[in-house]
């Protein structure tokens, strides 16, 4: 007697011999295959229905590749622009006037200020905040109102960057505010931050060797 085929034993032998058919197209007239309206009515249809599936899922990863290239793209023009902007700048009002015009201009920023404390200011600030605001320090996040008031000076804020720099004696807070509340919740904005704020360490630094 002859033994009979596990289907699956079928399908796994097809699977590993995918150019059965090729050799044996007679055999296709032979098959049956299901049969509904509205869906692939042979395999050849069903075949052609996964790649233009397949078509439209690369299409779609390439488009959001492109995407994200061109937003690189645009941040890299920005951030070199704001760079070359501080480099040159001549004096330390002049750094202040660029860093936030730039921010408001390019960046999206709803507000933007750099300013320099003394140490007994800044104490005082730390502890009407509850920040730590030790040269390095960058704060990120949606802050009480009662925080961003103080910080922003009234002004309508509701999520912010802080970063925290040393110019001569003095300690300067480069602050970014957004009206939108979960703009600034992650930490994707910190490491630019931070590459700003170096930035303008290093020319502050170079302005004052220069006078």
């Amino acid at each position: 007697m002859s033994k009979s085929l596990d289907p699956k034993d079928v399908e796994i032998f097809l699977l590993d011999n995918a150019d059965f058919f090729v050799t044996r197209e007679a055999l296709l007239s032979e098959l049956n295959f299901k049969h509904d309206s509205g869906n692939a009515s042979s395999l050849l249809e069903r075949q052609i229905q996964r790649l233009r599936e397949e078509q439209n899922t690369l299409i779609d990863l390439l488009t959001s590749f492109v995407e994200e290239a061109k937003a690189n793209e645009d941040l890299f023009i920005k951030s070199k622009n704001l760079t070359l902007s501080i480099l040159d700048a001549n004096n330390e009002k002049d750094i202040i006037q660029k860093i936030e015009k730039e921010f408001k201009d390019n960046f999206g920023v709803d507000e933007c200020s750099l300013e320099f404390f003394s140490n007994s200011e800044i104490v005082d600030l730390e502890g009407k905040t509850d920040l730590s605001l030790h040269k390095g320090a960058v704060h990120c996040g949606s802050f009480s109102s009662e925080k961003l008031s103080i910080l922003f000076k009234e002004k309508e804020v509701n999520s912010a960057v802080i970063a925290v720099l040393v110019h001569d004696k003095k300690i300067g807070l480069l602050q970014l505010g957004s009206k939108d509340r979960t703009k600034y919740l992650g930490d994707e904005d910190t490491t630019f931050i931070e590459y700003v704020r170096d930035v303008l360490e290093t020319r502050l630094s170079s302005l004052t060797s220069n006078e």
